[in-house]
């Protein structure tokens, strides 16, 4: 039993990318530039732009790792058949006839499929960021984790930058997007887990690692389109992670404002039930003179 689930998780770490999952990932990030307002106008207004824009969707993550690791960042131009693959995409989105590749694509198996595929290429980002940065620094983990989670979501940030370079980026209305999103964060989970494993911190073998990893993301990503909820799968862990390393203070700050309350209220006690007492005070002498 053991050997033939090394089979298959190994024979599924040696799976080629090229040329369907591939198609995927570069079907998924174009038709998210075509949903954005005024994509399917600029397209058409300047091709030329729009197919930049598509191509940085596209190969945005290895881009930004080629930035951090001082490579030239249009490397990626030197891989002629991904290139066409990509702009034969771009084109059939944009320019179909009757937009039959979008009609297609409105159907929801065929986005479940496409979206599964398209996180299997995610796992291969990143083990090929990690594996990339440890060529250049040994072990030298913190590099390893930040390649990683930039070639396997990078292309938002390279795409924000995109906009911000054409002057059409406003923070005030994209605030949204400087959080970080589930792709983010489930990518460096992803890198953190992978880099552990390639300085041997983790015990567990990199196909059988990867294949356990890329169907945890199919699974969420398919759960989450089905259901149409945005929920976090580590939201708990999340906000218990967030409560034992902030929520301390919160209730130090909190015990603190409570003392101080309760001492103004003292003081303020006190200062009331001495005028009092004077009055008292002055009854009473007025009293014994009557007598007298």
């Amino acid at each position: 039993m053991d050997s033939l689930w090394n089979e298959l998780t190994f024979a599924f770490s040696r799976t080629s990318m090229f040329p369907f999952f591939d198609i995927a990932h570069y079907l998924v990030s174009v038709m998210a530039l075509k949903h954005q307002p005024g994509a399917a106008a600029m397209a058409r207004k300047n091709p030329l732009s729009s197919w930049f824009t598509a191509m940085l969707h596209c190969f945005g993550g290895g881009i930004l790792s080629c930035v951090l690791l001082a490579e030239p960042p249009l490397r990626f131009l030197a891989n002629n058949t991904n290139i066409l693959l990509a702009s034969s995409i771009w084109y059939m989105i944009f320019f179909c006839p009757c937009d039959l590749v979008s009609q297609g694509y409105s159907f929801l198996p065929v986005q479940l499929l496409a979206a599964g595929m398209k996180e299997v290429t995610r796992t291969w980002k990143i083990v090929g960021g990690v594996t990339h940065a440890n060529s250049y620094y040994k072990n030298g983990w913190i590099v390893m984790i930040a390649i990683g989670w930039a070639r396997g979501a990078g292309g938002s940030i390279i795409t924000n930058f995109e906009q911000l370079v054409k002057g059409c980026w406003k923070p005030e209305a994209d605030i949204h997007r400087l959080k970080m999103s589930y792709p983010a964060k489930v990518t460096l989970l992803g890198s953190v887990i992978f880099t552990f494993q390639q300085t041997k911190h983790l015990a567990i073998s990199r196909h059988n690692l990867m294949f356990l990893y890329t169907m945890f993301l199919v699974v969420t990503k398919i759960t989450m389109m089905i259901t149409e909820t945005a929920v976090m799968p580590f939201a708990c862990f999340e906000d218990t992670l967030n409560w034992i390393l902030f929520g301390w203070q919160q209730q130090f700050s909190s015990c603190e404002k409570r003392s101080e309350t309760k001492s103004s209220l003292n003081g303020t006690g006190s200062s009331t039930s001495k005028p009092i007492a004077d009055a008292s005070d002055k009854v009473q002498k007025k009293h014994t003179k009557k007598t007298e």
